[in-house]
């Protein structure tokens, strides 16, 4: 059989919430090449492969436990066969029927681009606290972006936070050139796959490219236990790579976790639920993000495991 010029790789655990949406999404794509959709599932348990079996070309499977976000995502394109190849998580809905051929248009008329990313918009239920934190994602922004680095003093030269936001990519909904990829598959690591990806595909020669008019719907109402330990394991990687240490003392700490409260507590007072659950989950988020930062970074610094993180 010929080979599809894009293939959609899914990682997928007990999601049947969200899959028949996003399997639908993705089957009404419009474009002017063929693409095919491997999923590869952590042993779910919620009905997920049937609903992924007669929707999806190829369905993968791993054992209980063993996923890794690089390593599991490296399989599924090893056994995807596209030129390019597109990856989303299984609760980010693409949010038109152009948003296949959009993501993927820079990367067929630019020979020098390894990867693409799309823009991210909040669920319709979500919630003051997750709309007014994802406006300040990267990947919610309404203008383009490339970035490109001449080389590791270049890199080096920047300030950690901006040797960060150079390499930001975002597998919730990217895409990524095969040729590119066989030679920098994605890093063996437990969160930050992507991230670690672009800066060395960045030191490599290659660019990257913000596509905002490519469109997922995705956002999430995470608990704040949930928030602090994957916090903490996304800044005790972010110390390794980047050297960032957002919190860098108890005292900052302390000083982070006060601002967080009065921002909060104006947000949810805005949309009116203050005295509500929402208004409790602010606070403990308040404490949970700078938190997870600290502990994170002293982590990385003190090769200590200062939390113990499952499932995230």
């Amino acid at each position: 059989m010929t080979a599809p010029l894009v293939s959609i790789v899914v990682p997928t655990w007990n999601g049947a919430a969200t899959l028949p949406a996003l399997l639908a999404a993705v089957r009404a794509q419009e474009a002017d090449f063929d693409f095919e959709v491997v999923a590869i599932d952590s042993a779910s348990t919620d009905g997920s492969i049937a609903i992924l079996e007669p929707a999806a070309d190829r369905v993968l499977r791993i054992a209980p436990g063993a996923f890794n976000h690089g390593g599991t995502r490296n399989d599924a394109i090893a056994a995807s066969r596209g030129t390019f190849v597109a990856l989303l998580v299984q609760d980010a809905i693409p949010a038109s029927r152009e948003w296949l051929a959009r993501l993927i248009a820079p990367l067929r008329a630019d020979p020098g681009l390894a990867g693409t990313y799309a823009r991210q918009v909040p669920r319709p239920d979500a919630s003051p606290l997750t709309r007014r934190y994802l406006e300040h994602w990267e990947a919610s922004a309404l203008a383009p972006r490339e970035t490109a680095i001449r080389g590791r003093d270049e890199l080096e030269a920047l300030a950690p936070l901006e040797r960060y936001r150079r390499c930001v990519f975002d597998n919730v909904s990217s895409a990524i050139r095969r040729s590119v990829w066989e030679r920098h598959p994605f890093p063996v690591t437990a969160i930050a796959e992507d991230v670690e990806w672009a800066r060395d595909v960045l030191l490599a020669g290659h660019r990257i490219r913000y596509v905002p008019d490519a469109v997922v719907v995705h956002s999430h109402e995470r608990s704040a236990r949930y928030e602090l330990e994957r916090t903490y394991l996304v800044h005790q990687r972010l110390r390794a790579l980047f050297g960032l240490r957002l919190v860098p003392t108890p005292a900052h700490l302390a000083a982070a976790s006060a601002r967080n409260v009065v921002r909060h507590l104006r947000w949810v007072a805005a949309d009116g639920s203050i005295l509500s659950a929402e208004g409790a989950r602010a606070l403990a988020l308040a404490a949970a993000f700078p938190l997870g930062q600290y502990l994170g970074a002293l982590s990385a610094d003190t090769g200590r495991r200062l939390l113990d993180p499952r499932g995230v």
